[in-house]
């Protein structure tokens, strides 16, 4: 997945692979500027990137569809919730013109049958008097009140997939964890398949079966969020996981940062471009691409010198 640039292409996306199972959660995880969210938007062409590669929904490859065939999955069975509802919210409009859309558009519904299914669905995920909701403008509702009428609205379609760009971004912490619980929900209930992008570590620990640990556009772990996340082989996973505030940490203890940052445009993307930060690096992580292999328990691993190494052979 590419840009193009002043005087090369931008790689946002390189060589990632992963499933989407149905009433799993997958958590992608990572720094700002690695690329989740256009990983996420790759998914059904929202984005003005060149996408190369397969995206694969019912044996159909999404890579190159049409608008008119990429809009037919858009919302009906591949739906987003994004991170500031503020955003995504039209301001003009109540909440109710904005739900009834979803279903009329994408599920065949009359306006009245439409605005029962609103109500129906505003109450599933837990806002007091969906009735009230429905005739107010997104300004009149809380940050988490918007942030639910989001996955109401995503709900609307009746999707497969259901895809979270950072849901939980400014919501305070009770909150956060309302809003994780009901995504969790919904993915058990409704056997969806989830993919849940974040920053935050407590946040895919909290909610995901699987994580994807994404670094400068590619993959550098992904397994079972349990294993990697207690024993992370990659050195990046562990240099997140460090750098997490801990409150059983002791209070003398400073929180470990991660030197360096996020290589440029023009780096050599024949190397391991978390090499030139990586306390484990050697001559052949700057000048041999680490492949992506398969270490058990459907565990899989980018590194020439992983943590645990002996357990990868």
């Amino acid at each position: 997945m590419t840009f193009p640039g002043d005087e090369s292409t931008v790689v946002a996306v390189d060589g990632v692979s992963l499933r989407l199972l149905p009433g799993r959660v997958t958590g992608v995880l990572g720094e700002s500027g690695s690329g989740k969210s256009q990983l996420a938007l790759a998914l059904t062409g929202l984005t003005s990137a060149t996408i190369t590669g397969t995206v694969k929904f019912q044996d159909r490859n999404l890579v190159g569809a049409s608008e008119q065939a990429l809009n037919r999955v858009r919302g009906r069975h591949i739906a987003y919730v994004f991170q500031d509802p503020m955003a995504s919210l039209n301001p003009y409009l109540r909440i109710s013109t904005q739900l009834v859309e979803i279903a009329t558009t994408h599920r065949g519904c009359s306006r009245a049958g439409a605005r029962r299914l609103a109500i129906e669905m505003l109450g599933r995920v837990r806002i007091p008097e969906p009735a009230r909701v429905m005739a107010s403008h997104p300004h009149e509702l809380s940050g988490g009140m918007r942030q639910r009428v989001m996955i109401a609205m995503a709900m609307m379609g009746d999707p497969d997939i259901l895809i979270a760009d950072e849901p939980t971004t400014a919501l305070d912490a009770t909150v956060q964890v309302q809003i994780l619980d009901l995504l969790r929900e919904l993915c058990d209930t409704e056997n969806l398949a989830a993919m849940v992008i974040s920053h935050d570590i407590g946040v895919v620990a909290r909610i995901a079966d699987d994580v994807v640990v994404m670094y400068a556009g590619r993959c550098a772990e992904r397994g079972p969020v349990s294993a990697v996340l207690k024993a992370p082989r990659h050195p990046y996973t562990r240099e997140l996981i460090n750098s997490t505030p801990d409150l059983k940490r002791p209070s003398d203890q400073e929180i470990a940062g991660i030197p360096g940052q996020l290589p440029g445009p023009d780096v050599d993307r024949g190397q391991c471009l978390f090499s030139a930060r990586c306390p484990r690096a050697a001559d052949i992580c700057a000048s041999v691409r680490p492949s992506l292999v398969a270490g058990g328990g459907g565990r899989f691993l980018a590194c020439h010198f992983p943590l645990d190494q002996d357990a990868m052979q």
